[in-house]
Order: C-alpha cells, then structure tokens, then sequence
C-alpha cells in the first residue's frame, strides 16, 4: 500500500488504487449563452397560461443556452364592433368565458373564466404597460412573476387584472411600489416601452400567442407557434443550435420550486418531474415537509402554495 494513491469508487463504494490519471484538465464553464430566446405572450392569453408548464421546465433544464426576452403581444386593446378572434367565434368579452374554460379543463391549468361576463377586462394593454415598467426599470426576474401572479388572479381568482387596485396590490406583493409603477405604466413610459415591443412582434412575424423564437448568432432562427409538447422545444433549440445533444439541468428540487414559484398546479409538477397525475400526492408528501406548503383545490384540480 505504500506510496500508492488510493482512492474510493463512488459508483461501486469499493475503494483501491487510483489508477495512473493523476491529473484531468476538467471545463466547469456553462455553455456561452448564443440563444435570444423570445416568447411572445399577453397577460390574457389563456394558451398562455396553458404552456406554463412546459416552458417552466423549458428554462428550468435547458435555459443556459439561451437568453430569455418576454415581450408583450398585445392581445387586446378594446373591445369594437367586430369580432376580435373571429377563428374560436368571440366577438366580446362573454365569448371569452367558455373558450377559457374549455382551454382550462383540456389543459388542466384551470381557468374560471366567469369574470368575463361579471366584470370583463377591458383591454390587456394596462398589465402590459406594467409589466414593461418592472422589466426596464427593476429587472426580468421580478417582471416575470408580475406576469405570472396576475395570470393567477385573472384565470383563477377572478379579479380584473386592467383595474388599478388590483395591479398595485400585485405589485406591492413583489416588494415594490405599487401605486408609483402603476402610475408610471399609465402616465410614463409604459405605453412608449409597450409599443417598442409591438414592433418587435411585427419584426419577428408573430401573428399569435404564445411564440416562441430563437435566433442563433448567425440570425438563423426556429418559430414555435402555440403550446407544444416540452421535446417540441427541445427539438428547436437543437436545430437552432445544429447540435445533436444537448446537455440538461436536473430538475430544481420540489422545495426550491415551490419557494421560488408560491404555486404550483399539479399539471405544473407532473410535467416538471415526469409523474402521473396519481403519484403527485406521494411525491409532494415525500419531497416537501407538512410545514412548507398548503394542499387546496380548485375548479377540480389541486395546487400547493407556501405555507408561508
């Protein structure tokens, strides 16, 4: 034994000599981001918040190829005269109910939907402006879970998302100045901020949403129309990239999920790791401790949030 350099297997727990590699020039260096990634979304956009859950564990696992750009695509301004989505047949806001609902019971991202007829939103231009407002002004992150805590009061809770009391208390809820980003949003740069991404938009040829559009460095690029299944992006990005593999992330841990996220749909964990619907309540209960979260159900499908 002596002089030799000895070594225990992790893979086989048997420990013994090392071998002659005494020394492995190892690259711990992400992949450079070469990716613009841009999705193309609305604060309304009930397909939208139908993908969450693919594009979730999209950037969870693959987003250090790529950049990520939200831009807002302007869904709706007002409501006129003629039809606005004329191809699923609403002409105002009381078509919108049933068209939600039947997204949000084929999608299992639950959507109530029954505020369109009680209390329409007017236009989504208004949480657009806000959102504009948190991205240039603060950052992305925070932008982000704007979008993501306003869905939820759309499409479960039922509030007006264009009402100015409910975008301040969403904003006051990041940790920011509600009633001076709302004001900005509406008297500031919002609408200058908004317009600049409709330009995008139109540059980029997107005609609906969600979009999702990569571009390489040489401005070569793949557009991805509607929520497709998560290989479907995958796929993308390695034509984009002209890789044949790919290198993954693991999946973040149920717990730093949960924490980052406050709610999660179990449609939302099922895609995230892989699970049936039927091994959810198992998985939560073996990953989580009963004092992190709440289990609560609505609309026939059951969610978790911080307990905190």
């Amino acid at each position: 034994m002596k002089n030799q350099n000895m070594i225990c297997d992790l893979e086989t727990g048997v420990c013994g000599v090392a071998g002659e590699d005494e020394m492995e020039l190892m690259d711990f260096q992400q992949p450079k981001k070469t990716i613009d990634l841009y999705y193309v979304t609305d604060p309304i956009c009930s397909h939208c918040w139908a993908v969450e859950p693919v594009l979730r564990r999209f950037i969870e696992q693959y987003g250090h190829y790529f950049n990520v750009h939200t831009v807002m695509g302007g869904l709706l301004e007002k409501w006129g005269d003629g039809p606005v989505d004329p191809a699923n047949g609403i002409s105002g806001p009381a078509d919108v109910a049933g068209h939600w609902r039947e997204v949000g019971e084929y999608s299992r991202m639950p959507i109530d939907g029954s505020l369109m007829i009680d209390n329409p939103v007017q236009s989504s231009y208004p949480p657009s402006r806000v959102f504009k407002v948190i991205q240039k002004k603060h950052d992305s992150v925070l932008a982000s879970e704007f979008l993501r805590r306003t869905r939820e009061a759309l499409f479960i809770f039922n509030q007006n998302i264009a009402e100015k009391p409910v975008m301040t208390e969403i904003v006051n809820h990041l940790g920011l100045d509600g009633e001076a980003i709302v004001k900005e949003a509406e008297q500031g740069s919002g609408q200058e901020w908004l317009m600049e991404d409709f330009a995008l938009v139109r540059k980029l040829g997107v005609r609906g949403f969600p979009t999702i559009v990569m571009i390489n460095e040489e401005n070569k690029g793949v557009k991805i129309v509607g929520g497709r299944p998560f290989e479907y992006y995958v796929n993308g990005l390695k034509q984009v990239l002209n890789e044949e593999e790919l290198q993954p992330n693991q999946q973040p841990s149920l717990s730093s999920l949960l924490e980052k996220e406050k709610l999660l749909f179990s449609k939302e964990i099922e895609v995230m790791y892989d699970i049936d619907p039927s091994e959810v309540n198992g998985f939560v209960e073996k990953e989580l401790s009963a004092t992190e979260y709440h289990r609560k159900e609505i609309l026939g499908e059951t969610y978790i949030a911080t307990a905190k």
